[in-house]
């Protein structure tokens, strides 16, 4: 005996695989306009892993990129404001050393010498309050907002203030302020008052030089030392972009999909619908065979 498959189990199969034809469609259409390979994780479960790892990556260098940008930032305002120091304590030394000559100087000559001092006092401390982004960038993490008061009293913390700028990789974007200014009668802004006060009462201000000398000499030092950090913060920023090149790669490879292979699978794909919509209207089609069943 000839067995005869059901006209409806038939149609049953054909309208199953329509539509697992249609789905295959929609999906290689979506990946071609969005460009993407992966729609959904259930596509490819240890590709969508490693993709995940991958963005996890990106986001930790792009947090990275932007801590060297703002570290930069810092670094570059304390690299300003010490270059200012060191010219400025330059010229207070030249006019100490002009002061020292008292016998070839006027009354008049020595305080007009003393009130430039004082100018000079002033200049210093207002470096020494240089602020960026509204915070001082010789107070450590204080939130004083100076890192001097007008009694030269240093307001600072002592902890430093660090940006992240690699995995394991941390750098210090403030300097220290006690240590490069000085605090209280022992400041550089002390000295060149107390200078500017012998010159009006006729002391002797030679043994002044060497004070100041010192205090440049603490300056040049830091100064170095900021420069050190800078160079690390370009050497990390320019390996930060290599990452970010190389990882943006590893997300495209896993996540995207060539656009040409992308619309020639979409093309097959059309063409089989196609192909399934033939077959399945021929299959619907009532025949004799479907009445006498």
């Amino acid at each position: 005996m000839i067995s005869r498959t059901p006209g409806s189990l038939m149609a049953s199969n054909a309208l199953m695989n329509l539509n697992s034809a249609r789905a295959e469609l929609a999906r290689r259409h979506e990946q071609a306009s969005s460009q993407r390979a992966l729609l959904a994780p259930s596509d490819d479960p240890a590709a969508t892993a490693t993709a995940m790892q991958v963005r996890s990556a990106i986001s930790s260098n792009a947090q990275h990129a932007r801590n060297l940008d703002d570290a930069k930032g810092w670094l570059s305002t304390v690299d300003g404001a010490l270059a200012s120091t060191t010219g400025i304590l330059q010229h207070v030394r030249d006019l100490t050393v002009r002061g020292a000559n008292q016998g070839a100087l006027s009354s008049t000559a020595r305080e007009a010498i003393a009130a430039e001092l004082d100018g000079l006092a002033d200049d210093l401390l207002a470096q020494a309050n240089t602020q960026y982004l509204g915070r001082s960038v010789f107070a450590g993490t204080s939130g004083a907002g100076v890192a001097f008061t007008p009694a030269f009293a240093h307001t600072g913390t002592g902890a430093p203030v660090e940006r992240r700028i690699a995995d394991n990789t941390t750098v210090r974007v403030d300097a220290d302020g006690a240590a490069i200014f000085g605090t209280g009668t022992g400041s550089m802004f002390a000295l060149v008052r107390s200078i500017a006060d012998d010159l009006r009462a006729g002391t002797p201000v030679g043994a002044h030089i060497g004070a100041v000398d010192s205090h440049l000499d603490s300056v040049l030092e830091h100064h170095a030392a900021v420069g050190a950090r800078h160079n690390q913060i370009m050497r990390t920023e320019g390996l930060n972009m290599a990452d970010a090149v190389s990882l943006e790669a590893a997300r495209s490879g896993v996540e995207d999909v060539d656009l040409a292979e992308a619309i020639m699978n979409l093309q097959l794909q059309q063409t089989s619908y196609q192909a399934a919509l033939h077959v399945t209207s021929r299959v619907l089609q009532s025949t004799l065979m479907d009445f006498l069943a």
